[in-house]
């Protein structure tokens, strides 16, 4: 027994370490950092204070950061559950070699590089780009739309981006809900439309959680797409984190700024869970 318990300790041994050193501890500095005074004459001083976290919730300037960026997670979220939902189904009903060639459609995107991602989006989206070029030669719009710079932009970059997470969590989900259930309700007489959202989309609720909270994530910490697509003035929280840092070389004001992101988004998580877990009751597949 005492050989068993150190084989196993010396399997966990590298992860354990792993976690501590790049994970457990630059927490807990950031978390005593968060808890410095500042001071632009004299930088980090040595004082213990909670100036900055009252700072960051109680200035309207950044309380619009927040809004701004649970806004932005939210629409990339919506909009990859409805245009991926449909796209997982697709996946799944049609012929193997179909299925195949989707699949590889889906995740190719992952293989480029986000940077030049969003490069490919500022050609197609600024004033003079490809899709403002089309529409002006065409007639159908007489001045370029504003589809940078702004958060139209940056939820069109974002939703390019994770959309093949949405699909990938939500294939899965499809792929268990037995088949002859929706057959059955159809037997019955009920319409697909109540089919789709009586059976299906319940049934498919781990995927659309999990999917959903996924994408959720990695939206409001999202840092390059939105620096890219929405410049400079277009302030989120990642970006405004990495301002204070960089550019203000506030390091306890960055650092409390990026503790009340991963709050904010703990709290989102264990509340969505909370919700799916009672809409869900009595719900197997």
């Amino acid at each position: 027994m005492t050989r068993r318990r150190s084989a196993g300790a010396g399997l966990i041994g590298p992860a354990t370490v792993l976690i501590l050193a790049g994970f457990l501890a630059p927490t807990v500095i950031m978390a005593m950092l968060s808890l410095r005074d500042y001071s632009g004459m004299q930088g980090i001083g040595t004082d213990w204070t909670l100036s900055n976290y009252i700072g960051v919730l109680g200035d309207w300037f950044y309380l619009e950061i927040i809004l701004r960026t649970l806004a932005l997670g939210l629409g990339v979220t919506l909009l990859c559950l409805v245009i991926g939902f449909p796209l997982a189904l697709f996946i799944l009903r049609v012929g193997p070699m179909v299925q195949t060639l989707a699949i590889l459609l889906v995740i190719f995107p992952l293989l480029c590089n986000i940077v030049v991602r969003s490069f490919g989006w500022m050609v197609l989206l600024s004033p003079r780009g490809v899709i403002n070029e089309t529409l002006l030669t065409a007639g159908l719009i007489a001045q370029p739309l504003d589809l940078m710079f702004n958060l139209t932009g940056v939820i069109i970059g974002l939703v390019q981006i994770y959309l093949p997470f949405m699909v990938l969590l939500l294939v899965p989900a499809l792929q268990n809900i037995p088949t002859d259930v929706e057959a059955a309700a159809l037997t019955l007489r009920s319409s697909r439309m109540r089919v789709f959202f009586t059976i299906t989309v319940p049934l498919a609720s781990p995927g659309i959680i999990t999917g959903s909270i996924l994408v959720f994530v990695l939206s409001i910490s999202a840092l390059v797409t939105p620096r890219m697509l929405g410049g400079p003035t277009y302030r989120v929280m990642a970006t405004q984190i990495y301002d204070e840092f960089m550019t203000n070389l506030n390091w306890p004001a960055g650092a409390a700024l990026a503790f009340v992101l991963t709050f904010i988004a703990l709290a989102l998580i264990w509340s969505a869970n909370r919700v799916a877990a009672y809409l869900t009751r009595g719900i197997t597949a």
